[in-house]
């Protein structure tokens, strides 16, 4: 329905507007913003959020799993959907379900699930995300290297078909691992190819750049460091316009590394994922991942032996965290709603004009998450903050 939501603080995905509403067409898209002081339509139905802040829903290009789920041999559309509605409630309200590299038959499977997800319009389902298996087994992380593997003229056939049927495919592979020519080949069939899980120099990773490649996966993690005269993946990503995800948990990246990102790229070319796995929206203390144990405990997701396996955060506490380490909150929120919506090129998400998407959080004023919205009716009140 036609309806009307006011708020001391609205953020439009670039900047803050003070005590000021958004009206919704009956269809759920955004009629308009009006500053304060204007003239607001008459008989509509006001929602006044009071102090909150009203923003975008927010984008996650990286969730591999949620509710108790994870994305791999048991998804279908209805898993899919599942996951969607999980991080919906942690404030995510566009997500690329993501699966962790795998057998063929799993992937051919998971890009099934996600085309039917697409036709039906799962609320919150934005595209796909694979990650590997086309990764360096040196850089496995959390990944099988039992799945781990070049990438072959069956794996691009199936990669490029898929782009084209999905609403958005972004691809995580190691540029030592895949020709530059199949690079180009993933991007010009529409292919988002991100680099990462990779021990490449910063000559191959530009390379890769010139040949299609748009993002880093994870910037820092399962990759080789900045060194002096080694500046591998990690100097390539921040000294090019490679765009860059970024785990903003505390955990993965330290806080002086997490500042000379934001220092070194410019705004459009960072914005935060979650990592998300089957513990996010639960209170369970471990689940398993390829068939090996992941332990949930202060913070950390981990294999038995101590090797990370994805991050225990939401977006909300990651702009959070970003914004006690100084990050201009305008920048924060971008980080998780604009600019990773405009990475996949959706441009009716992560932002609040004419015509964009009525899907919306409510943060408190320290940016904790209250609710959040999808098509202009807010989903429940179960938003919590567990994972």
């Amino acid at each position: 329905m036609e309806q009307m939501l006011r708020a001391a603080r609205i953020f439009d995905g670039t900047r803050f507007h003070e005590d000021a509403a958004v009206s919704l067409t009956a269809g759920g898209r955004i009629a308009a913003l009006h500053a304060a002081g204007t003239a607001l339509p008459r008989d509509l139905p006001v929602t006044d959020l009071g102090d909150a802040i009203l923003a975008p829903g927010l984008v996650d290009l990286q969730v591999n799993g949620g509710g108790g789920e994870m994305i791999g041999p048991d998804t279908d559309a209805a898993q899919i959907a599942r996951i969607c509605a999980a991080h919906i409630r942690l404030g995510a309200t566009a997500i690329l379900p993501t699966l962790i590299s795998d057998r063929t038959e799993v992937t051919a499977q998971v890009i099934r699930a996600g085309i039917d997800a697409g036709h039906a319009g799962v609320p919150g389902f934005a595209g796909l995300h694979l990650e590997g298996p086309h990764l360096d087994p040196a850089r496995k992380g959390a990944h099988d290297a039992n799945h781990l593997r070049p990438m072959q003229a069956a794996d691009l056939h199936l990669l490029c078909e898929a782009a084209r049927a999905l609403p958005a495919l972004k691809v995580t592979l190691a540029p030592e691992m895949v020709g530059l020519a199949q690079i180009t080949a993933l991007t010009e069939a529409g292919v988002l190819v991100s680099l990462g899980h990779s021990g490449c120099t910063a000559g191959t990773a530009q390379a890769a750049h010139a040949a299609g490649a748009r993002c880093v996966t994870h910037l820092f993690n399962a990759m080789g460091g900045l060194m002096n005269r080694a500046p591998g993946l990690v100097g390539a990503a921040l000294t090019t316009r490679l765009a860059a995800g970024i785990i903003a948990d505390g955990v993965h990246v330290a806080p002086e590394c997490l500042l000379v990102a934001l220092a070194m790229k410019a705004e459009p070319d960072l914005y935060l994922v979650s990592d998300a796995m089957a513990v996010a929206g639960s209170s369970a203390a471990h689940f398993r991942l390829n068939g090996r144990r992941i332990l949930r405990e202060g913070g950390r997701l981990t294999l038995e032996d101590g090797t990370l396996a994805g991050a225990d955060i939401t977006l909300p506490q990651s702009i959070a965290h970003l914004i006690r380490l100084g990050v201009a909150p305008e920048r924060a929120v971008a980080m998780a709603s604009r600019v990773p919506a405009d990475i996949i090129a959706a441009q009716d998400r992560g932002r609040i004009t004419q015509g964009a998407r009525g899907d919306f959080v409510v943060l408190s004023p320290d940016f904790t998450l209250q609710h959040s919205y999808v098509a202009g009716v807010r989903q429940g009140d179960d938003a919590t903050q567990k994972g």
